[in-house]
């Protein structure tokens, strides 16, 4: 206790000394935990009961401290006013579309005014659109804003399954609507998190994906265990849905309580598609059974492929289904087989391995599309089903090709095209015409090509030799003269990546003279399977250091200095920001970790923390257990030491990391640093993850972030005037 307390007092007159009260201090409550011989002492475990009124009372406190510290930050309204008009600068955002036979569109669509995404459709690429779902008729008791996770239109367009959730909770309930009508059906499903929503040909049934229903007292870790795929017909009670795939539900798919079913069906195939997902692992196992048979008692599945097939992904076209694999190549392939007579081991292969690493595919009536990186660029490649040979297909502007949903019957393509400095477009391909046409789906804003933007791709030396890519951000009047504040976002988990997008948001911190990166570090998915493997249990280390190496880079080549860098990511990406502050917290000028995983010892007594073992390991191996240790960013924070400040977020619905994992590491940075720059966990008690976040609270949250980066370094500017060095240029 007595360390504690000393580290208390620090804090407070450190504070103190730059004008400004300290936050709520944590009683430290050691529980030591012994894995495998090693005691592990966790000062703040009672933090994980948050429904505990003290621990409640103490998130409340550090929401409140963090308010009124970022209110009072000098940019911090006129950053809010400039975001907020960026954003609002197109006619409509639009993150979601699926077209379907008919001709009909449906899409996500958030206006200026509004502060959701609502659904719309439109009958044809020309018509008007036609709103179908407002989402603030679902908002939550208090207000909490409510969000689309999903939504699947039937196969002829007459209704749409939408799954909503209150206050970034991701605990979706599906309505059905009528779209002849514009009114809901009577039956609402709940416990639908994960949707997966696939139509029957009757259009008048579909499968989705359904969690159990917790016993009183069930512990946390229940609640995404034995999900299973039912079959529900309109207009009848959810609670007769007959179940279709669960563990234990027959021998034929043998499944784990980890694992998720997902029933799929495909208006152009005679076949089903039983889907296992293993937790959060790419690779996939497949199973397939006549569609004729989805009435009877026991469907007679076909095993496709397993696990040791490394599938991750799956496409079909009427009986044939193409697999994207990385087995014996870690830039992928795609195999072709038959769903009559499934035969992985003898597959065709439709497109060898080559120097590009293939994303993704997509099936249409005319072509498999797919979609491939090479040396930064990303192209879209169409191979018709009767050639050998795929064929670029020419966009309109150099950027990444996201697909949308489409129909399978139809031809072509629907993809969004953006670039880091190019605004996303909805783009539809022609293969009639060979042309990609830009449509009005998602129009243009004034912002969304400005010609005082700029970008390029670096590759920056890890601390083993390793070069890893970076694109990096910024106005062409950029002077390299180390003193440009300098934002570089990394992720490295999952083997995702971050590809080039658009944010309109970052406009502001580049008007600043910021210039913002992004480390594709390992552990991502940019390179291919080997380079998410390289940032992966043992190997997690690569993720951070990659990261560190290219803040050193940034200071290198005099993009910045170290009192003018800063670093942010969340999530996953929370391993990687807590460690490499907690690593070299001499680099940095300010880190903000967003809804971060920093507890990664104790993650897996999370809900979601069964699902993550095979992404991060368990603490029931020994090798498990110090893969996770040397990733937990709590148990590397060490005493007495000048730690740069910190800004760390998070939602108390959030379903995905508990809120007791970034509180339990701004506990222990609190309670540590000698730095007297601040330690702010800012807390949203109407938020979650960020998924099914409404417009103000996300424009809120990057105001936050920048002002509380912008303040950092001009508090370091002040701090070397005072000491009588050269000063930075502002």
């Amino acid at each position: 206790m007595r360390q504690f307390l000393s580290s208390a007092v620090v804090l407070c007159a450190a504070a103190a000394a730059f004008g400004q009260s300290a936050p709520p201090a944590a009683p430290m409550r050691p529980v030591v935990d012994d894995y495998f011989g090693v005691k592990v002492t966790d000062p703040y475990r009672y933090m994980e009961n948050l429904s505990d009124p003290e621990v409640l009372a103490w998130f409340k406190a550090q929401g409140q401290y963090a308010r009124k510290c970022l209110n009072a930050l000098p940019q911090r309204e006129q950053l809010l006013k400039d975001i907020t008009k960026y954003v609002n600068s197109t006619p409509a955002s639009v993150p979601d579309v699926e077209r379907i036979f008919g001709g009909q569109f449906f899409l996500l669509k958030t206006l200026p005014d509004q502060n959701t995404a609502k659904l719309y459709m439109r009958a044809n690429l020309g018509a008007p659109d036609t709103m179908l779902l407002d989402t603030d008729h679902y908002a939550g008791p208090m207000g909490e804003p409510a969000a689309i996770n999903y939504f699947a239109p039937s196969n002829d367009g007459r209704y749409v399954a939408v799954g909503i959730s209150v206050g970034g909770s991701e605990a979706a309930v599906i309505h059905i609507l009528d779209t002849t009508t514009g009114k809901e059906l009577p039956e609402k499903i709940d416990r639908a998190d994960y949707g997966a929503v696939s139509w029957c040909d009757d259009n008048h049934s579909f499968s989705y994906v359904r969690l159990q229903k917790l016993a009183p007292k069930a512990p946390e870790t229940d609640k995404y265990m034995n999900p299973a795929a039912f079959l529900h017909v309109l207009n009848t009670d959810p609670e007769s849905d007959r179940k279709i795939m669960q563990a234990g539900l027959t021998d034929r798919i043998p499944m784990t309580p980890t694992d998720t079913p997902v029933l799929g069906m495909q208006p152009d195939s005679h076949f089903l598609l039983g889907v296992i997902g293993h937790g959060v692992q790419n690779e996939q196992t497949l199973y397939t059974a006549p569609v004729s048979s989805l009435q009877q008692a026991n469907i007679p599945w076909v095993k496709v492929c397993d696990v040791d097939d490394q599938i991750d992904q799956y496409a079909v076209h009427g009986d044939d289904i193409y697999l994207l694999s990385h087995k014996g190549t870690p830039h992928f392939r795609i195999l072709k087989t038959s769903l009559k007579n499934p035969d992985v081991m003898h597959a065709s292969v439709v497109v060898p391995a080559g120097d590009g690493i293939i994303r993704s595919l997509s099936t249409a009536s005319d072509a498999l599309y797919i979609r491939e990186s090479l040396d930064g660029a990303y192209h879209v490649l169409r191979l018709p089903y009767d050639s050998p040979t795929p064929v670029e297909v020419t966009l309109p502007f150099m950027g990444d090709a996201e697909f949308l949903g489409s129909d399978p019957r139809l031809p072509g393509l629907i993809f969004f095209l953006s670039g880091w400095t190019r605004g996303d477009r909805a783009c539809m391909y022609d293969p009639a015409t060979n042309q990609v046409t830009t449509t009005d789906i998602a129009p243009a804003g004034p912002y969304d090509n400005r010609q005082d933007i700029t970008s390029t791709e670096v590759t920056v030396p890890s601390y083993d030799g390793t070069l890893v890519p970076m694109s990096i951000i910024y106005r062409k009047d950029l002077k390299r003269d180390g003193t440009n504040p300098v934002w570089i976002d990394a992720y490295g988990a999952y083997g995702m990546s971050i590809d080039p997008y658009f944010s309109r948001s970052a406009l502001a911190w580049l008007d600043r003279g910021g210039v913002y990166a992004v480390a594709h570090v390992r552990g991502g998915g940019e390179l291919g399977q080997d380079w998410y493997k390289g940032g992966y249990k043992l190997t997690k280390p690569n993720t951070w250091r990659d990261l560190i190496a290219c803040g050193q880079y940034m200071i290198d080549e005099k993009y910045t200095s170290a009192s003018r860098l800063a670093i942010d990511g969340g999530s996953a990406g929370g391993i990687t920001m807590s460690r490499a502050v907690t690593e070299r917290p001499d680099l940095f000028a300010a880190v903000c970790i967003e809804v971060g995983c920093c507890n990664a010892l104790r993650m897996e007594q999370s809900a979601n923390g069964p699902s993550n073992i095979p992404e991060f390991g368990s603490t029931q191996t020994l090798e498990g257990f110090e893969d996770l240790y040397t990733m937990d960013g709590t148990q590397h924070v060490r005493p007495n030491t000048p730690y740069p400040a910190v800004l760390l977020t998070t939602g108390m619905n959030d379903p995905r990391v508990d809120s007791w994992e970034p509180g339990k590491m701004a506990a222990h940075l609190q309670a540590a640093t000698t730095s007297g720059k601040p330690v702010i966990l800012r807390v949203d008690f109407e938020g979650g993850h960020g998924i099914g976040a409404s417009k103000k609270q996300a424009i809120e949250e990057r105001a936050d972030m920048f002002a509380f980066f912008l303040d950092a370094f001009a508090k370091n500017t002040a701090a070397t005037q005072a000491a009588g060095a050269q000063p930075l240029r502002p």
